[in-house]
């Protein structure tokens, strides 16, 4: 794939992430959803070749934060340290079997869940709901679906 090619493939799949993420869905089922720019950008990340992943994930994250009035920033840092654990691990993801990936999938949404309430408890204090430790699992459970879905938009 060539540069153009990998920044075509980040803007449909942020503009979907984006759409999906505004949805507005029941609040039981809002707060165990995936972080869907999150799960985007892994399928990304995976097939790019490197190049501006922390610049990209920066300004997805400042995109996000804008669109949910959330902290500025929040979002962007929760991103930026996600990606680069998925960004060590790259090369066993991408050959590994579907559960091994659900696995690095979890662990990346549990940094990015992490660090997203560590910012959130700071400023706001820890006001949250407790559903939300959920978001982990619901990632892992869907990164097949994602995967699939993310393939047939990536030919």
């Amino acid at each position: 794939m060539t540069n153009t090619t990998h920044l075509f493939l980040l803007i449909k799949i942020s503009i979907i992430a984006f759409i999906i993420g505004a949805i507005s869905l029941p609040s039981f089922l809002e707060l165990i959803s995936p972080f869907w720019l999150l799960s985007f950008f892994i399928y990304w990340l995976i097939y790019s070749n490197g190049k501006s992943v922390f610049t990209s994930a920066f300004i997805l994250g400042i995109l996000l934060d804008v669109l949910q009035g959330g902290i500025l920033g929040q979002n962007a840092l929760a991103l930026v340290l996600s990606s680069a654990f998925i960004l060590n691990v790259k090369k066993s993801f991408f050959v590994s079997n579907i559960t091994t990936q659900q696995v690095y999938i979890f662990i990346s949404t549990l940094i990015y869940l992490i660090t997203f309430l560590l910012i959130h408890s700071l400023v706001n204090g820890l006001n949250i709901k407790w559903l939300i430790l959920l978001s982990p699992f619901t990632s892992a459970l869907l990164w097949p679906l994602i995967r699939l879905l993310l393939a047939k938009l990536k030919q």
